[in-house]
């Protein structure tokens, strides 16, 4: 049975996997991060499908080897690189520029990429602490300035073009700290961390109201890969002992909870499945959803479904980037 207060509580979970994903022929996906981890795994995943994948990565290296990768792995895939780095919003709006320019309709954006808890308060090229601004203001931007080769997609298919927002279960500890979204003062790294996933999930919820007011087809949704083995754990500027035992512990998380391989299930799930609506968070359905073959509605904390804080993020988000969505 779905998760108590889900958001569709008549929706039935289910055993999936990626058989289940229809033909992906003629659609293009835009994935962030997608490079290593559940983005490399969405990515593999669609483009075997016969989706037109677009590698959104900030390491040219990085992303070329992972094209690499999926070339080698499934060959004949239609599959491309650009290079976008979310803590510059200069770079984020050159990319957009640069994909609008194709007039090309965009059928799925997977906001995946994502900052980790780095134990020192670090900044973006915009002065935004690094979570904050690459989580949050980075999508955020990103997503409205693509919304045209969004609704493009929307014109030419009977199908909703989709966005798809990667949050966390870290969300239920969360909080909006708008006294100090930046974490100028006392910077805890977890704590930081909670409150981008609490944003990302409060933001693809206000986006799909948004959507759903403005009589758009295009659908905002949210996933979660439960606890995932992803480099997330394994990455940032720690001490060589700490990054060892971060090591060890993703090695854990592979064996008894998710592969990274299995965290991209839920993505998937909410970038394909005919199940999903507006508005739906989506994740593995087993014990305090941390893992599980069941993909289903995801529990929502009491505080993201607060719509005055939301609505009142929103417009910040707007003042911080400049960019104007809805």
């Amino acid at each position: 049975m779905p998760e108590a207060g889900s958001k569709h509580p008549t929706q039935m979970s289910h055993s999936w996997t990626s058989a289940d994903i229809p033909s992906q022929t003629g659609k293009r996906v835009l994935i962030t991060g997608a490079n290593s981890g559940i983005g490399y795994h969405a990515a593999f995943t669609l483009a075997r499908k016969g989706a037109h994948v677009i590698l959104a990565c900030r390491d040219r290296a990085k992303g070329k080897a992972a094209l690499n990768r999926i070339v080698d792995d499934a060959p004949g895939a239609n599959i491309e690189l650009a290079i976008l780095d979310l803590a510059s919003l200069a770079s984020v709006r050159a990319f957009a520029a640069q994909q609008l320019e194709q007039r090309q309709p965009l059928d799925i954006l997977i906001n995946n990429a994502g900052v980790m808890a780095p134990p020192k308060r670090l900044q973006t090229a915009d002065g935004f602490e690094l979570q904050f601004g690459t989580n949050v203001l980075g999508h955020f931007a990103l997503t409205g300035l693509l919304l045209p080769a969004l609704r493009q997609a929307g014109e030419k298919s009977s199908e909703a073009p989709r966005i798809v927002t990667i949050a966390s279960i870290a969300h239920k500890r969360g909080h909006l700290n708008f006294d100090d979204l930046q974490y100028q003062r006392n910077y805890a790294p977890m704590k930081t961390y909670q409150q981008s996933k609490l944003a990302n999930l409060m933001l693809a919820l206000e986006l799909d109201r948004r959507l759903r007011a403005a009589g758009s087809n295009i659908l905002s949704v949210a996933a979660h890969p439960g606890v995932a083995n992803t480099n997330l754990f394994q990455t940032g500027d720690r001490s060589a002992f700490e990054n060892a035992a971060r090591k060890v512990l993703g090695h854990v998380i592979g064996a008894f909870l998710n592969t990274d391989a299995e965290g991209a299930l839920p993505t998937l799930y909410a970038a394909t499945s005919s199940d999903v609506t507006g508005g739906g968070y989506y994740g593995p359905q087993g014990f305090q959803e941390m893992s599980g073959e069941e993909i289903g509605p995801a529990k929502i904390a009491p505080q993201a479904r607060d719509n005055a804080a939301a609505a009142r993020l929103w417009n910040i988000c707007e003042q911080l980037t400049g960019v104007t969505v809805l």
